[in-house]
């Protein structure tokens, strides 16, 4: 794994499955483009449904580090867009990234935007993995 937790005693604790500082190990640098919920075909999934976006989102994040030679544990930062954040987005949200991160997670930072590139698009996601 190219990345390490940094213990961080004097900050707040982290409210949700992200952690305040990581250190990536690695030779190389992977920035991934925000992800949206879309397949391989471009096809949307879950319109209306964050839960189904946010899987085919990291899915595709997953896609896209293993394409550079990576894994889902080189992810050292992540950055979400999402169109509607109220607390069930939220908890969705939060769910889909424990268990997708499993427990090392990354830097990350979320927020609500008044819109995506598509109106049908509730979440992006972009990356950045050290190798």
């Amino acid at each position: 794994m190219s990345k390490k937790i940094v213990p961080t005693k004097n900050l707040p604790p982290a409210k949700g499955p992200y952690s305040q500082c990581v250190i990536g190990r690695g030779s190389r640098m992977v920035f991934i483009s925000g992800q949206v919920p879309q397949d391989e075909r471009g096809v949307l999934a879950g319109k209306g449904n964050i839960t189904e976006q946010t899987a085919q989102v990291l899915l595709n994040l997953k896609r896209a580090v293993e394409a550079a030679g990576g894994t889902v544990g080189d992810i050292c930062k992540i950055t979400i867009f999402v169109v509607r954040l109220d607390d069930e987005a939220y908890h969705a949200i939060a769910e889909a990234r424990r268990t997708f991160f499993g427990g090392d997670y990354p830097a990350s930072t979320m927020m609500e935007v008044n819109k995506l590139a598509s109106p049908d698009w509730l979440i992006e996601i972009e990356a950045y993995a050290v190798i």
